[in-house]
């Protein structure tokens, strides 16, 4: 079975104790290594380590022993409790391990927890899981950490007491960070308060974030999309300050809003229209740009598409007016038309 986006906060930290194996894959490794690193406790436990209840194999040492899986999720513990065993670096290769491991998997064996880098959707591995009737596939997508994984995160750093400007300043960290740049800068913040009761606040965030981080071309694109003119000066100085032309963000802008436009124009609805997009978007980008879609609707997406068109022909005329204000003030009209 493949698990849905939606889903993953929640079963990260509550999977099925009777799943008989996991197949966590995506192309950021960090949040990945976060994500399994969370359903081994959960499924196992804090002392799983020490008691031995928990068994690491690589791709490299199945590939020499293929009956090495095998061997340990039937093993028997020295300590009662749940086992697990978890395979990194899985590939479509050791896909006939997974599945005889899979045929042979009883109650009470190991859980087996296996995770990848990014894996073609018609791969061996992601269709043997996809398939299984009790497996899962859990897809890790690279968007930005959500209100629900930024908490989570300072949960686990035991950081309860939060104001709402600091959680609105990780929020924008989150868009503008690595997840993991992003899990250090809450971890630093939760030595920083040992011993103070306080509320963590936005300005002591701000001081114990990384002070370099490219902010990319998608965030200012979605906050225009969003409608959320007050954004688009905060990020223009940002990608200004990395040099990103403007002639490059009105290209940008332009394919994020025929994508949107072809979206919102197709006959069999957004879903469908969303499915045609080359090269194709999934998970919360899919559905956002969906969202996007629908709130603009046609007729406000060609008016944008418009003001796209005169902008880029005002950048590569010879136009004496500043280039990075004439994009600007494009972008932030564009927010003021979606909101209207």
């Amino acid at each position: 079975m493949k698990l849905a986006p939606r889903d993953l906060p929640r079963w990260r930290h509550a999977p099925p104790p009777d799943m008989p194996a996991a197949l966590i894959h995506g192309g950021d490794a960090v949040r990945v290594a976060q994500v399994r690193a969370d359903v081994v406790a959960a499924l196992t436990g804090p002392d799983a380590d020490r008691d031995m209840r928990l068994a690491r194999l690589t791709a490299a040492e199945l590939r020499k022993d293929g009956a090495a899986l095998i061997d340990a999720v039937t093993a028997t513990g020295f300590f009662p409790g749940p086992r697990a065993v978890v395979v990194s670096d899985a590939g479509d290769g050791l896909a006939p391990l997974f599945a005889a491991a899979l045929d042979t998997w009883r109650p009470g064996d190991a859980h087996i927890i296996a995770t990848a880098g990014q894996l073609p959707p018609r791969g061996k591995l992601r269709k043997l899981f996809e398939g299984h009737g009790a497996a899962l596939a859990v897809p890790v997508y690279d968007d930005p950490p959500g209100r629900a994984e930024i908490e989570a995160m300072l949960s686990r750093a035991g950081l309860g007491a939060v104001d709402r400007d600091a959680m609105q300043t990780l929020g924008a960290l989150a868009a503008s960070l690595p997840a993991g740049d992003l899990a250090q800068t809450i971890e630093k913040a939760a030595l920083f308060k040992i011993g103070d009761p306080s509320p963590l606040t936005a300005p002591e965030i701000a001081a114990l974030a990384p002070q370099s981080g490219e902010a990319a071309v998608d965030d200012i694109l979605n906050s225009v999309a969003d409608g959320k003119a007050a954004e688009v000066g905060t990020w223009m100085q940002r990608l200004s300050a990395q040099g990103v032309n403007p002639t490059t963000l009105c290209i940008g802008a332009t394919r994020h809003f025929r994508g949107l436009h072809a979206i919102a124009a197709d006959p069999g609805g957004p879903a469908a229209g969303a499915g045609r997009l080359r090269p194709p978007v999934f998970g919360p980008r899919r559905d956002r740009m969906i969202r996007q879609a629908r709130g603009w609707g046609v007729r406000k997406l060609e008016s944008a598409l418009s003001i796209l068109i005169d902008t880029d022909l005002q950048l590569r005329s010879s136009s004496a007016a500043p280039q990075a204000a004439v994009i600007e003030r494009a972008l932030i009209r564009l927010a003021m038309l979606g909101r209207t």
